[in-house]
């Protein structure tokens, strides 16, 4: 695990199911700030615990832009960070274009999706069952589900709904695919979304994506490769995480004594269920979006020079004992949950109302329509991605 004296490998090791690596907790409890050594650029510091990381999240000091195209900064992945995407932008310019499209994931504008998200749901729920036991629920229901809302809310046809699933599995891989098959993925979602901007330009809409549009052209508040790339965001990233979440939520109360059960039982528990779901369930592979220190900084009684590269571990965070009690426990009625599995401060994410309302409404429906959910296969058969930024089973068989 240690390179050299004092640092460490990171990400600490391949994942393991959802299980948090022991060396997190190590850390955290002997370390809250070490020296990491990632699998390309370099070394660099990692924060593990909470109130160091939340502070780190909101600190202009520690900015994402000055990776951007860097070889020399440490990361996950071959290629290094892209230019004009939202995870690579630091305020004032980042602040220009959330603002964009804050509007679309108020909790307000959000609320009002719930009937049609119930109704994608139900009809899913509805082929699945007519399909007959055992089935798959990723396929079945944890990708559809986010897939189809975020495409219809940016105005993606159905027909074409389908494409991004291979787009987002290879955007979104560290080792899964190479760096070429990537960037050629990516480009491919740059020449489909430069494509549904053109349409829009001669037949206007109004859906999300033909404001950004409108944006661009009438009112100047977005050049053209931003607008594409936050195109390219909001469909990676408004379905990925959550489709995964749907899959490791289900995992976790199928193999956690008494879970399922006792939301079957208490159905008006699930907001409180999916807020501890988030705080629990390792869903990172650790390493994912490095800040760069602008000048001299002291993290719990470390310095962190400017030009130096730093990490926060989310899922860490969420496991500290100084704020969560009992934290490696599930805990489905925790009510005193200040997690951070959607981020703090500047990069908070945007579509986490969004993502909250998907999840409880996938997750309420699958235990009115099947009680007795079950896996179909022992748990330690479930198959896992690999070589990718999140973690999620490549399938969840289950039977009722």
């Amino acid at each position: 695990m240690t390179i050299d004296a004092g640092v460490h490998r990171y990400p600490f090791g391949d994942p393991v199911r959802l299980d948090q690596h022991p060396m997190a907790a190590k850390l955290q409890r002997e370390e809250p700030i070490s020296r990491v050594r990632l699998p390309f650029g370099g070394e660099a510091w990692l924060v593990t615990r909470y109130a160091e990381v939340r502070s780190v999240l909101s600190d202009p000091r520690f900015g994402r832009a000055a990776t951007v195209g860097r070889e020399d900064v440490p990361r996950v992945r071959e290629t290094p960070a892209l230019p004009n995407v939202l995870t690579s932008m630091d305020p004032p310019e980042l602040t220009r274009v959330r603002k964009l499209t804050m509007t679309a994931f108020t909790s307000r504008r959000v609320q009002e999706l719930r009937p049609r998200a119930e109704q994608i749901v139900d009809e899913l729920l509805t082929a699945m069952a007519d399909s007959g036991s055992p089935a798959d629920l990723v396929t079945a229901l944890a990708l559809p589900v986010p897939v189809t809302v975020i495409c219809e809310m940016l105005g993606v046809p159905a027909r074409d709904q389908h494409r991004f699933r291979e787009f987002s599995d290879a955007v979104m891989s560290t080792t899964a695919v190479t760096a070429e098959e990537r960037m050629a993925a990516y480009a491919e979602l740059t020449t489909y979304l430069t494509e549904q901007i053109a349409v829009r330009r001669t037949d206007p809409t109004d859906d999300l994506l033909g404001a950004l549009v409108a944006a661009r052209d009438n009112e100047d508040r977005l050049t053209e490769d931003e607008l594409i790339t936050l195109g390219i965001t909001l469909l990676v990233a408004g379905h990925e995480t959550t489709a995964n979440q749907i899959s490791n939520f289900t995992y976790t109360l199928l193999t956690t004594p008494g879970a399922w059960e006792r939301l079957r039982a208490d159905p008006e528990l699930v907001p409180t269920a999916v807020e501890e779901l988030l705080r629990f369930i390792q869903l990172g592979n650790g390493g994912a979006f490095p800040r760069i220190a602008s000048e001299d900084v002291e993290i719990a009684g470390t310095l962190v020079r400017a030009g130096e590269a730093l990490f926060v571990d989310l899922q860490a965070a969420n496991r500290d004992e100084s704020v969560f009690e009992d934290p490696h426990a599930l805990t489905l009625d925790r009510h005193h949950n200040s997690h951070l599995a959607f981020g703090h401060g500047f990069h908070h994410c945007i579509g986490a109302q969004l993502a909250r309302l998907e999840l409880q409404v996938a997750l309420t429906a699958l235990l009115r329509r099947f009680p007795n959910l079950r896996l179909a296969v022992p748990a330690d058969e479930v198959p896992w991605k690999s070589g990718m930024l999140l973690r999620g089973p490549k399938s969840l068989p289950a039977a009722w």
